[in-house]
């Protein structure tokens, strides 16, 4: 269980990101009815990751980094990156749904891209996490969070 919710939670925000490309196209070749059902369906599997990943968080735990004394710095440098991304896409993630719900559209114009590029390197780089903790590396011990990113109690 404690390596089956990761993998779980990381299909949903590689699907979230791909529903977010294709709104993407979709909105560039104005089809606007298709490309709000995408970015719905993109909100829905991002907030199924964030229940997950809360879920394992706090029922099991967070997952030490497993690899080399000599990598961890990087790795640690590396998902503090990945923290700051995905929480930077999660605020302006709203902030779009909100827009572009409320037909906000010089706003939600203004901030699409911007957006979007951000989601796409949260989503990446939490890819790249998955992999360093659990498929490249051994898993680390179960522990709290903040020893997880931060190496400490």
């Amino acid at each position: 269980m404690a390596t089956f919710l990761p993998f779980i939670s990381t299909i949903f925000i590689a699907l979230s990101a791909i529903f977010v490309a294709v709104g993407w196209y979709l909105i560039a070749n104005r089809k606007v009815e298709a490309h709000k059902k995408a970015m719905f369906w993109a909100a829905i599997l991002a907030s199924v990751f964030f229940a997950t990943y809360l879920s394992k968080t706090f029922f099991i735990g967070s997952t030490a980094f497993g690899g080399p004394e000599g990598v961890e710095t990087y790795y640690r440098i590396f998902l503090l990156f990945h923290i700051t991304m995905a929480t930077i896409a999660a605020g302006l993630g709203i902030v779009q749904l909100v827009s572009g719900y409320k037909n906000n559209l010089k706003l939600h114009r203004k901030l699409g891209p911007f957006t979007s590029i951000i989601w796409f390197i949260s989503a990446t780089t939490g890819i790249a996490v998955y992999f360093l903790l659990y498929i490249i590396y051994t898993p680390g011990e179960t522990t709290n969070i903040f020893r997880a990113i931060l190496g400490v109690v």
